[in-house]
């Protein structure tokens, strides 16, 4: 299992599209009084209320064994959460409260190291924590930790005992304070003590391939719209003529962050609008010329797939809505609500709630929809039984990572080589052989931004953008809405 030390624990896989007026100190009393109208029978409301504390108190007193007030608290909270039947909308606790902070704010205490950790360890091959790459000018960098160090033991923990999130537990913390550590570096072990200090959550990465810009965007934080227009000015330096913006397995984040990184495409218009029963979160956000940076015109291609969800979606929307974008990949998740944190007092546990729907700019909620792409296509992938019982075999005979051990630095040509091999005994796809050792090859290393060799998406989309059609082909997009009353029109007439 392989996870960045810098992105911290996320308890979910689906953020919270949050609302642009999102404010973690807000107070709780005030926020649940003003978040709508008291029922209309407020009696009703009142006596339940009564009847649950009833309870509350009979059970703590009364229950054949000693409970905590603060488990019969937290189940209560659970429940009438859990009672919306809403997938969105739940009680954090103070874990998943400190790690929805950190993805909102976008930033945490820690070292600045790359890390991976095997799942399983054993007597013979403990599984420690190892550094894929110390992130420029953090803590980690700066006291000198390197690729392929072993972390063997944090604050006198052994890592090969812990899991990773135990790790990162360990490895991050307030600003300011100390970890010690220590690394073995080949024959060596070496004591390190650093200072924590803020380390950014990193939701951009960009590079150029050939004459396109290629964007991937990983999640949406209020540093993420300033990382894209880094990216965007870069491109123009290096005189780009085209775009890919990725925005696979991207789960959300933050709203107005999205709505301004879509401002940076669209020249006027609405980008989204929210509606709820609450009057205030009934709002539209529009476009502005003088916040546009992509030239009017430019072939840009979008990349989604099945977990491009929340403000992946109102990004690819406005785009595909505005015709700005071609869409190629996979149908999106299909989140189209959003939600608001609001901290219980003092703050170290909180509810997530939906106050709304958000539209894209022709006025269609895609939510448990989707948003298709204008070019479905696939990656390479398993299926069938035989391929899922030759991956399994694989995966259980384990002889990709002795072999790539033993074959430090392979390049391309030895990669495929080694594929053919493969496919031998595990009758998979030449190009999915390629691509998962490739990836043990780049284990202990920063991987390449992109892989053409796996990656049909990408190529497909990099086909299109320099295929020098592009403006007759967005002549036949479809804006979300009108796909929407074509789905209709075809349920209306299946019933008939």
């Amino acid at each position: 299992m392989k996870l960045l030390e810098k992105f911290g624990k996320k308890s979910l896989k689906i953020y919270a599209c949050a609302s642009s007026f999102f404010v973690l100190t807000v107070i709780a009393s005030q926020c649940f009084a003003q978040s709508g109208t008291l029922s209309s029978n407020t009696q009703t409301s009142q006596q339940y209320m009564q009847q649950l504390y009833s309870v509350f108190d009979f059970v703590e007193r009364n229950y054949v064994e000693e409970v905590e007030p603060k488990v019969l608290f937290e189940g209560a909270m659970r429940g009438l959460m859990d009672s919306l039947g809403d997938q969105f909308s739940y009680y954090l606790d103070a874990e998943s409260m400190t790690s929805m902070n950190e993805t909102t704010v976008g930033s945490f205490g820690g070292v600045g190291l790359s890390i991976s950790k095997e799942p399983k360890s054993t007597a013979d091959k403990p599984a420690y924590v190892e550094v894929v790459s110390a992130i420029e000018d953090t803590p980690g960098a700066k006291a000198g930790i390197m690729t392929g160090d072993l972390i063997i033991n944090i604050n006198g923990t052994d890592t090969a005992t812990i899991s990773m999130n135990e790790v990162l537990s360990l490895l991050r913390g307030p600003v300011g304070t100390e970890v010690s550590f220590v690394v073995r570096r080949g024959e060596m072990e070496l004591p390190f003590t650093i200072t924590r200090a803020l380390i950014e959550v990193q939701t951009v990465k960009y590079t150029m391939i050939d004459k396109t810009g290629y964007l991937k965007i990983l999640e949406f934080t209020p540093q993420t719209a300033g990382r894209v227009r880094e990216a965007l000015d870069s491109f123009k330096k290096a005189g780009y003529q085209s775009l890919v913006v990725d925005l696979r397995n991207n789960p959300g984040g933050i709203l107005s962050s999205a709505v301004e990184i879509a401002d940076m495409f669209i020249d006027s218009g609405v980008i989204v609008s929210t509606k709820s029963r609450i009057n205030r979160e009934n709002k539209a956000e529009f476009a502005s010329k003088k916040n546009t940076i992509v030239p009017t015109g430019m072939p840009v291609v979008v990349l989604i797939d099945h977990n491009s969800a929340s403000c992946s979606e109102v990004l690819s929307g406005a785009l595909k809505d505005a015709k700005v974008a071609y869409l190629v990949g996979e149908r999106s998740y299909g989140k189209g609500s959003v939600q608001l944190v609001v901290p219980i007092p003092p703050g170290d546990i909180g509810v997530r709630l939906t106050i709304s729907k958000y539209y894209s700019p022709s006025d269609a909620n895609i939510h448990g929809i989707g948003i298709p792409a204008d070019l479905e296509i696939q990656n390479v992938d398993i299926s069938g039984e035989e391929q899922q019982t030759a991956f399994q075999n694989l995966i259980k005979d384990d002889v990709i990572k002795p072999y790539v051990t033993s074959h430090p630095n392979m390049d391309e040509k030895e990669i495929a080589s080694y594929a053919k091999k493969l496919a031998k005994k595990y009758p998979l796809d030449l190009c999915f052989l390629r691509r998962i050792v490739r990836v043990q090859v780049y284990r202990a290393r920063e991987m390449p931004l992109y892989d053409k060799d796996y990656d049909k998406q990408l190529t497909k989309a990099l086909e299109i953008v320099n295929g020098g059609n592009f403006a007759a082909l967005m002549k036949n997009v479809k804006t979300l809405k009108e796909i929407e009353a074509e789905r209709l029109a075809e349920e209306e007439a299946e019933k008939k």
